[in-house]
């Protein structure tokens, strides 16, 4: 089976649900917090429940960088499934905290182990799949991650018809479950190991992994990929972790209602938004080089108009077309980070070179996350996002005179 045409295919099906639980586990929370906060005091504050969603971000974008080198140099799929069955157990123990602190440092725990996964999952879809499937493949296995925010979005509806420390231990225990199916079914892509096999060896001296990322690092193409990825994911954390709230206070409703209306909406757009944008970049690559880098700024375009509207906007129409239309534009540019990334990068380096986009663009992510935390208590909230437009509208526009593929990788 490993060696089929169909296994490839079977790989995208298995980290699909991997991605669902990796994004479903950490974004459950940010509509909880009126359930928390009935029991842990600290979280009636808006700053202190940024400053514990931006904990997670922290330890993730610190994990990282090392994160894609170790995904490039070891089993990707004992790394994938050690990763799941440590945040899943780290959800299911979230649901017995007490405290503040028990709840920061489980947080920090999450970050750290759900960090392991991203770099190793894409990098092995992205050595399965041949340059006509690439962007389409990744797609698909991202709409895993916009499924799971989506449903992450119930988590006020649970703990409102259970309680928020069930709602913990029910997602964690699903993932415990399901890293017993990655155990016997997920197969890391070996070399000859089918007509697309890699010239690679995962596990090379450290050594020659390091003059690699040195080589990474003094590239000037790559930290156009740096700036391409971190600076949408200004706006990109934002909405993860600040829309719920953003359309509770500009709407005047309960979050129990603000929650799934806001991670649907963004999320399942952004799920139709990366099929589409994976279609057309496959497709536009084929003829033209920089297909891949125009179908990400279409993407990112779209998102501009949605900051302004999600921001100042009052009614349920303004604020629910912009959440359709970021998530649209977003999924688009989501799922070519690593296509992108693909045409400058040999395949020994994918890991290594994405998990320090994640390191950049995590950190940016736990800044604005933070940031709107203090924003919210001030009454600020929809202003600051309405002003990250004008900062996705400057990186469009670097990624359409700098980022120039001369060729195809492998």
């Amino acid at each position: 089976m490993k060696s089929s045409k169909k296994y490839k295919w079977i790989v995208v099906a298995l980290l699909w649900g991997v991605a669902l639980l990796n994004y479903m586990d950490r974004q459950m929370i940010s509509t909880m917090r009126p359930a928390m906060q009935v029991d842990i005091e600290e979280l009636r504050q808006a700053t202190n429940f940024g400053h514990l969603m931006a904990i997670f971000l922290w330890v993730y974008a610190l994990m990282s960088s090392f994160s894609g080198i170790i995904a490039d140099r070891f089993n990707r799929k004992w790394l994938i499934l050690g990763s799941l069955f440590v945040w899943s157990a780290v959800t299911l123990t979230m649901g017995y905290a007490e405290t503040f602190g028990q709840l920061y440092w489980l947080r920090a725990l999450m970050g750290f182990s759900e960090a392991l996964y991203i770099p190793a999952g894409l990098s092995l879809i992205a050595d399965y799949h041949e340059d006509r499937t690439r962007s389409f493949a990744i797609g698909l296995h991202m709409t895993g991650l916009y499924m799971g925010q989506a449903l992450g979005g119930f988590g006020s509806v649970i703990s409102n018809l259970m309680s928020w420390q069930h709602t913990f231990i029910i997602f964690g225990s699903v993932g415990l479950f399901y890293s017993i199916v990655l155990l016997f079914f997920l197969k890391e892509k070996k070399d000859g190991d089918g007509p697309e096999a890699l010239h690679i060896k995962r596990g090379s001296d450290l050594v020659g992994t390091f003059k690699g990322l040195k080589t990474l690092l003094s590239s000037f193409s790559f930290w156009i990929i740096v700036i391409y990825f971190a600076v949408p994911s200004l706006p990109g954390w934002a909405i993860k972790n600040w829309a719920p709230t953003l359309f509770s206070e500009s709407l005047g409703i309960e979050m129990s209602k603000a929650g799934p209306m806001a991670t649907i909406s963004i999320a399942m757009s952004s799920l139709i938004g990366v099929i589409v944008g994976g279609i057309l970049s496959d497709r536009w690559t084929q003829k033209n080089i920089r297909g891949r880098v125009y179908t990400g700024v279409i993407g990112l375009s779209l998102t501009i108009p949605a900051l302004l509207l999600i921001g100042y906007g009052h009614t349920l129409l303004p604020i629910l077309t912009a959440a359709l239309c970021f998530g649209f534009g977003f999924g688009m540019f989501d799922t070519n980070t690593m296509p992108i990334l693909c045409q400058f990068v040999p395949p020994s380096q994918r890991a290594t070179s994405y998990g320090f986009l994640n390191t950049v663009g995590i950190s940016a992510g736990a800044l604005i996350t933070d940031f709107l935390g203090k924003s919210t208590d001030e009454g600020n909230l929809g202003k600051h996002f309405a002003i990250l437009a004008g900062v996705v509208l400057l990186v469009v526009i670097i990624q359409l005179l700098f980022l120039r593929p001369k060729v195809q990788k492998a």
